[in-house]
């Protein structure tokens, strides 16, 4: 007698219109590249013959890798089966790669404008571990496809969390969050890029000199410091219509959600459409976050500390772990207390203040960095021309307060505190980092103290655990304060140690009282 066959047994393949997309794929690309290739024959074959060639050429590679796509995908089969997630492919060799269905912890859908019209999506269905056996991806399904997977693969039967909250929309994009793009770290490093790109192209095209000489030209009246300050604003110019551009991109049509069974969801993108899914079963905390020139305007970002996020190389360039963009710091702290299902949100919570000492740590470590390339400039100047003096006092002149501020800033930004389920610790001043994290989800302890640490009464103690960063530390407290501190968040598991500490100081003590 024949076992009966569930829904899950059947093997499945990937949408047969892979095949068109890799040929529009390739063929936008050797059409990118064929006039130029076009240009560089015509040297030797005439204009037309050239362009009969490269046409050539480009329909054979468009053909060959329509043709290895056809046979990829006609080798391809997945089924999800009532345990397991499998998935074979392979001509020669075959690969046959399974998945428990209780170890998945992320399906994100990712799509391509290309892939958008055509109505398909690329699944990553992930367990979150190390390495790329831990992920299988189906590239391309249709949508409906990829939402059934995602809905059949994540749904749990876990209670709901406790704590207030409400479920559907939690946010949804505000365009005026825009206004926060260009004053990122995005912007200067992408105005460095164009002017980067300039040179390059530019050599590529054998015409870097004239480039450079042009340049010269419309700048051969002006002072020096002026053509300074005339080509960093063009930077900063291009950083910034860049920044807003890859914000759109990245951000519109955000929405974040909670749906029925404990899933948080994030939808965002315009040419490139993503939709991440995150299991509140896995979510251990928040890290608000402000970058130096967001939080200058009032703003903040929020990342999920969650365990179970992909932690590949492409994962990580997707910005996994981030719910919420730059918004203003209230609207942050609402959501936060929205996605922890918490009344008041933890990452507002009063924070205890280090002692004076850290403070002082800061400066002499800010000043340091800032002298030494002062005080290398002095030497060279001394042993080589006084104009490298002069640019040493100018550079001392800007960095050397600019340093105090950042560590009076530093200071300022340093504290801890225990909020209900949750420990606390801020630090960072380029980067400020406000992260709660969930006490159950702590699985150790790190004490450290330095000599200068020891000496100043100090001391660094770092939460582990299994999500987000996998440390959240508090830098610098008064010794007393931290060790009290991570006993209070996770009672029981510093106790021992401190009795033990205690145990060796008094006996320590006895020695020295009553002597040899």
């Amino acid at each position: 007698m024949s076992t009966p066959r569930t829904p899950y047994d059947d093997w499945r393949r990937l949408d047969p219109r892979t095949v068109l997309v890799t040929a529009l794929v390739v063929a936008g690309v050797v059409a990118g590249a064929a006039l130029p290739a076009a240009l560089g024959l015509s040297r030797w074959l005439g204009l037309p013959g050239a362009a009969f060639a490269v046409a050539g050429a480009g329909l054979l590679i468009v053909a060959v890798a329509a043709g290895a796509d056809r046979v990829r995908w006609h080798r391809t089969r997945y089924r999800i089966g009532e345990e397991h997630v499998d998935l074979h492919t392979g001509l020669l060799l075959v690969k046959r790669r399974s998945l428990a269905r209780s170890r998945i912890r992320t399906v994100d859908l990712t799509a391509n404008l290309l892939l958008r019209l055509l109505g398909l999506v690329t699944v990553r269905i992930g367990t979150g571990e190390q390495g790329g056996e831990s992920t299988l991806e189906l590239d391309p399904v249709t949508r409906a496809e990829g939402e059934r997977l995602r809905l059949l693969l994540l749904e749990r039967a876990a209670a709901t969390p406790p704590g207030v909250h409400r479920d559907g929309e939690l946010a949804t994009l505000d365009p005026r969050w825009i206004r926060y793009a260009p004053v990122s770290f995005v912007a200067p490093m992408l105005g460095g890029a164009a002017i980067g790109a300039v040179m390059q192209i530019s050599d590529w095209l054998g015409a870097q000199g004239e480039v450079i000489a042009w340049a010269g030209d419309r700048f051969q009246e002006t002072p020096l410091l002026w053509v300074i300050v005339i080509l960093v604003a063009a930077a900063l110019a291009a950083g910034t219509i860049g920044a807003l551009g890859l914000w759109i991109e990245m951000w519109w049509n955000y929405r974040l959600e909670r749906e029925p069974g404990g899933t948080l969801r994030v939808r965002r993108g315009l040419f490139t459409s993503r939709s991440i899914s995150v299991e509140e079963a896995r979510l251990r905390g928040v890290d608000l976050v402000e970058p130096l020139g967001v939080r200058l305007f009032g703003a903040a970002r929020l990342d999920a500390i969650t365990t179970g996020l992909a932690q590949d190389h492409e994962a990580k360039n997707a910005d996994h772990n981030t719910v919420l963009p730059a918004v203003p710091r209230s609207l942050a702290d609402s959501v936060a207390a929205d996605v922890l299902r918490e009344a008041v949100t933890p990452t507002g919570a009063a924070l205890t203040r280090h002692p004076r000492a850290a403070r002082g740590r800061r400066l002499r470590w800010s000043l340091a960095a800032a002298l030494a390339p002062v005080l290398l400039l002095t030497l060279l100047g001394v042993l080589l021309t006084p104009v490298l003096l002069w640019i040493a006092l100018g550079l001392a002149a800007v960095s050397l307060p600019l340093a105090v501020a950042l560590a009076l800033d530093a200071y300022r930004g340093l504290g801890h505190a225990i909020s209900g389920r949750y420990l606390v610790t801020r630090s960072g001043t380029l980067r400020r980092s406000t992260a709660a994290l969930e006490r159950a989800g702590v699985i150790g302890w790190t004490v450290k103290q330095s000599y200068f640490q020891r000496r100043a009464g100090l001391l660094t103690v770092t939460a582990t655990t299994a999500a987000g960063g996998g440390a959240y530390t508090a830098y610098d407290t008064d010794a007393a304060e931290g060790l009290a501190f991570a006993a209070e968040a996770v009672p029981g598991l510093l106790e021992p140690f401190l009795e033990r500490a205690d145990g060796a100081a008094d006996e320590r003590s006895r020695h020295k009282t009553d002597g040899p």
